[in-house]
């Protein structure tokens, strides 16, 4: 026992000087009570560090403070007690007091129960706290990475106020708003992870080596597109000085007790050595720097996770062997990163890890880093559960508002508020269109674009589809309807006349259509000798005896005079169409026979008169006389 405590002595120290310098800030979300009038208003409320905030969003509920088990650490099923919300009511916020058992577990108990949230109300007067994640063993390991519900500590005053108001008979309603939670002010997200090598931790380590590899897809997505900027960070103590010829601060730093980290098996006699991990952590802040310099800065998150698999401390892998071997994989430069790590066994500063130290220290609205793991956004600590898709529910939530890329309305981050009554959105379930889209930041209600047709509405109560293509959607919201084989419909593919019932149809367009009897509205067919018959959308007229129906004209005439008249009409058209031959011919003569005059009229000229383009003709009777 004596030889345990000697080994933890110099730690022991280290963390009393650390907790007399450190400032630590308290990540606060808004609640706001909306009724009874008596306590409305906003107030703060701490996040606790495990479950899944609903980081950028908002969540509206009722207060319920338990009849038996106020402080949740037993299960609420042993007194027959559910706080399952019904179909239509507001989630139910159970409020709990604090004491007796851990944060996480009154949690758990409460989620089990049915709970959407959970208030611990502080049972002592002082600032608020943020609700961590006890020393973790393998029994509560196995809830607290199932706690999937938001939790928050709010002040005992509050905490009174609200437990009054319940007791007599009010509804307590208020939201929980998580949308500044963290900063939002540009179209980047800057973030870092604060962790550690040693894969030797315990379950922590676990959650946090399983996290890394889940997450490194997307993150390379965030850093490739520009969309994000990550640092990677390793927390190192040093040795007080005192201690630095010990043998503990000799195998557990570097650089003369400059660095730092526990033991990985908290065994100074067997393993592996505090040292050896700081060693790492330095090549992974160069693989990061190295990388970054060439413009590649996420191949960090390539080395770290194929060192987790290749290398682990278990197999006795931990060494440089193994990383030279990562390394030359991926063709990060040897020399670069040798050079970047410098001499772990001089008595000097190693300015890398140096800058580490310093950024630990709190700044602006982030307090100390003093809990591994521990991911910042821009510049505010991350509270809740490690893990892949509520990180990136909190990273979407630093972009500004309508710049977040896509990935941050993918299926990942979605709230699912639209499972529940479509959210409250405008909706065709004949057509299976909704206005309801779930984002990280909620459920919006926006009129749709289907198939490059685009809806118009306010996306709650109406919306329709306007342009060309709306007939396509639905008929576009007018009537239609299909008789023997026909389709009618009275939607017009113009934004001026939207339903218009076709010819042969009379109503509004949108609701119903009817069927214009001609014949009785007497609008056709007319004539004496015609008989009508009405149909679908038409009609029919005939004409008795051997007349023949002119629909045109609405008169029947005879099928003889059709046919004089038709045997007529053809003699008309072939002498037409002779003259106009004729008349062809005699232009084509008169153009072919002026062509043979003007050059037998040039050949006449030519014999004397030579034109300046012919050469000119030898006089051979001057030859003779000469």
């Amino acid at each position: 026992m004596m030889k345990q405590l000697l080994c933890f002595l110099p730690w022991l120290l280290l963390s009393l000087l650390v907790m007399t310098e450190a400032r630590f800030v308290v990540e606060k979300n808004s609640l706001s009570v909306t009724s009874p009038e008596t306590i409305k208003g906003t107030h703060d409320s701490a996040i606790g560090n495990f479950g899944i905030p609903q980081y950028g969003g908002s969540m509206a509920g009722t207060v319920v403070y338990p009849r038996e088990n106020h402080k949740s650490c037993k299960e609420f099923s042993d007194f027959s007690i559910s706080f399952k919300s019904q179909p239509g009511a507001l989630p139910i916020f159970l409020l709990v007091d604090r004491g007796d058992c851990f944060f996480a577990l009154k949690v758990w108990n409460a989620q089990k129960a049915g709970a959407s949230a959970v208030l611990v109300a502080d049972n002592v007067d002082e600032p608020l706290i943020t609700m961590d994640t006890p020393e973790e063993d393998v029994a509560s390991a196995k809830y607290i990475e199932n706690i999937t519900i938001p939790s928050a500590l709010v002040t005992k005053g509050f905490g009174e106020k609200l437990k009054k108001a319940i007791s007599g008979g009010d509804m307590v309603n208020l939201n929980l708003d998580w949308r500044e939670a963290v900063p939002h002010p540009d179209d980047r997200v800057e973030y870092e992870l604060w962790t550690n090598s040693n894969d030797e931790c315990g379950v922590k380590c676990d959650m946090l080596m399983e996290f890394v590899k889940d997450f490194k897809g997307a993150a390379q997505i965030l850093e490739k597109g520009g969309f994000t900027q990550f640092r990677p960070h390793y927390i190192t103590w040093y040795c007080p000085h005192t201690f630095t010829l010990s043998r503990q601060c000799k195998s557990q730093c570097i650089n003369k007790g400059r660095y730092c980290a526990p033991d990985p098996e908290q065994d100074f006699s067997s393993g592996y050595d505090g040292k050896d991990v700081v060693v790492e952590n330095l090549r992974q802040l160069c693989v990061y720097k190295v990388a970054n310099e060439t413009g590649k800065p996420w191949v960090w998150w390539d080395y770290v996770t194929d060192f987790q698999i290749r290398c682990p401390m278990k197999e006795k892998k931990y060494n440089k062997d193994c990383a030279d071997s990562v390394i030359k994989s991926l063709g990060i430069d040897s020399r670069k990163l040798d050079k970047c790590m410098g001499d772990p066994d001089a008595d000097m500063d190693n300015p890398v890890l140096k800058e580490e130290q310093d950024a630990q220290v709190g700044k602006g609205s982030r307090g100390d880093v003093t809990i591994l793991p521990t991911l910042v956004v821009n510049n505010r600590q991350y509270r809740g559960k490690l893990e892949k898709s509520a990180v990136l529910k909190a990273l979407c939530s630093g972009f500004e508002e309508t710049t977040e890329p896509a990935i941050c309305l993918s299926t990942e981050v979605e709230s699912n508020e639209c499972l529940d009554n479509n959210g409250g959105c405008w909706q065709d379930k004949s057509a299976n269109i909704t206005a309801c889209k779930d984002t990280f930041r909620g459920r919006v209600c926006e009129c749709p674009t289907v198939d490059g047709v685009r809806f118009k509405g306010d996306g709650y109560s109406h919306c329709e589809p306007s342009g060309p293509g709306r007939c396509t959607i639905n008929n576009g919201g007018c009537w239609h309807e299909e008789r023997d084989g026909h389709a009618f419909s009275a939607c017009v593919d113009k934004d001026i006349v939207k339903c218009q019932c076709p010819p042969g149809f009379k109503g509004d367009g949108i609701k119903k259509c009817e069927d214009i009897n001609e014949c009785k509205e007497k609008k056709a067919c007319q004539c004496p000798e015609c008989s009508c018959k009405n149909t679908w959308g038409s009609f029919e007229c005939s004409c008795s005896g051997d007349l023949l129906y002119m629909r045109d004209h609405d008169t029947c005439i005879s099928k003889t005079g059709a046919q004089v008249r038709s045997a007529w009409a053809a003699v008309w058209l072939i002498m037409l169409s002779l003259g106009l031959a004729a008349g062809g011919a005699y232009l084509v003569y008169k153009y072919r026979l002026r062509q043979y005059m003007d050059s037998e009229i040039r050949a006449i000229m030519a014999q004397y008169m030579p034109l300046d383009s012919q050469p000119e003709v030898q006089n051979h009777v001057n030859d003779e006389r000469a």
